[in-house]
């Protein structure tokens, strides 16, 4: 899960979002299917590459169900 710094805008282009890792914090490149605001709280369901990301919104809390990963 992590927290977008920078809006995406969907098929348009991507986003920023920040990720907790490793006991720290990195920002990461994150594409998303439709556009999500700058603030939201998103789900990281893919990995693109070494600093990219693919994320959906995310309203839950703790952990999310298995099938959201799929």
């Amino acid at each position: 899960m992590g927290v977008l710094t920078v809006a995406t805008r969907g098929p348009a282009g991507p986003g920023e979002v920040l990720v907790k890792i490793r006991g720290g914090s990195e920002t990461f490149l994150a594409w998303s299917p439709t556009p999500i605001p700058k603030g939201a709280s998103v789900l990281v369901v893919e990995s693109r590459g070494a600093r990219s990301l693919g994320v959906v919104p995310w309203s839950g809390s703790g952990t999310p169900p298995s099938d959201v990963l799929e």
